[in-house]
């Protein structure tokens, strides 16, 4: 299971299995039920398995019924097309989103010829080899979070409608106590406000750029189990739930929910462990980010950068540089190398088993 928060759980604790069935068949659990789970396995020390059992009584009087979580999961198709942060092969939403824009910026400039302007763009030589300080295993954080809120303005501005839940609403549940205008829902955030916001979190809550991935990987796992939008009205708080929740999973010293209330000084900690429940139900506690997944996320942002001009800093390889390099390739060389001759040493115990022997050939 890895660290997915979740194994067995009642159909009912599902909230879009509950409005599927139109509120019959019993209630669901309350968050906080669900929050004792998630403080269970946040005990033992760093993203762990645990085990969510309902004991709600079968309303056929069958006694208790468990779902095991392989029937919860969607069917292939439906899930490579509708779930991109949980399988590697399916398109990420930010990317998709954001396509529209570029096709739409370079039809202009091949219409109105608008020149590309000089060529900042630095290529590698047979002499010189150029390459940045972001890996996918070390991003670099200040480009990781432009990209990331990057997406995130896309995802804003070419979003499909304005779905959204009263929990993330910030005129219902302000960060601020400056008053919120009426019309604070028709107002798109631009791409610094956005960055602004993130940076600061990160920048006191002292966390990772990977954690800006996951909390990407979070965000769009949100919509598309919820079924809502990102919008004006609703993405402050819905990017601060996704980055407590990132920094929880990823960080071994996590930042508490009121260290949060010392950076947004007027949030209070109720709302913050409130909007934290609200957020590990609507993923159905799933918070199991694969390799596979985070490695395409990171790729994604590195082709978004690329889209909107979002350079990231090269500089000419040195020989320390490539020394370093080599030492982590061959690192990682080695450990695969012992997980294969750990595979055919189970293989080779399995024939073992089963007792085949080879007799020598007689040539004649």
């Amino acid at each position: 299971m890895g660290n997915t928060v979740t194994c067995c759980v009642s159909p009912d604790a599902s909230p879009k299995l509950s409005r599927a069935r139109g509120g019959g068949g019993g209630a669901a659990p309350g968050p906080d039920r669900w929050a004792d789970a998630y403080q269970a396995a946040a005990s033992g020390g760093g993203p762990g398995s645990a085990e969510a059992e309902s004991g709600d009584s079968d309303p056929g009087g069958g006694g208790p019924h468990l779902q095991h979580i392989s029937d919860r999961e969607f069917p292939d198709d439906l899930a490579l097309e509708s779930n991109p942060s949980d399988h590697p092969r399916a398109s990420t939403i930010f990317l998709s989103k954001s396509q529209t824009d570029v096709r739409e910026k370079r039809k202009s400039n091949h219409i109105n010829h608008v020149s590309p302007g000089q060529l900042t763009k630095k290529y590698s030589s047979c002499s010189t080899i150029f390459i940045d300080d972001s890996t996918v295993s070390q991003p670099n954080l200040r480009s990781t979070i432009k990209c990331v809120t990057l997406a995130i303005f896309y995802h804003i501005k070419n979003r499909d409608s304005d779905r959204s839940l009263d929990i993330f609403d910030e005129k219902s549940h302000p960060l601020t106590r400056e008053e919120v205008p009426d019309d604070y829902y028709k107002h798109d955030p631009d791409h610094k406000h956005i960055y602004r916001f993130v940076r600061t979190l990160f920048s006191a809550a002292q966390l990772t750029a990977e954690c800006a991935i996951v909390t990407l990987v979070y965000l769009e796992r949100l919509l598309t189990y919820a079924e809502i939008d990102i919008c004006p009205s609703n993405w402050k708080r819905i990017v601060l739930g996704a980055i407590l929740l990132a920094s929880k999973v990823w960080d071994d010293q996590a930042v508490w929910n009121v260290d949060y209330c010392q950076i947004l000084k007027d949030i209070t900690v109720e709302d913050m462990n409130e909007m934290e429940r609200h957020f590990l139900e609507l993923l159905q506690f799933n918070i199991n980010v694969p390799a596979s997944v985070y490695a395409k996320y990171y790729f994604d942002l590195r082709s978004l950068a690329d889209d909107n001009n979002l350079s990231f800093l090269l500089e000419p390889l040195s020989k320390e540089r490539a020394q370093k390099l080599e030492a982590i390739s061959r690192l990682c060389e080695d450990k695969y190398k012992d997980l294969s001759k750990a595979a055919m040493r189970r293989s080779f115990s399995a024939d073992n088993l089963v007792g085949i022997r080879r007799s020598n050939a007689i040539l004649s």
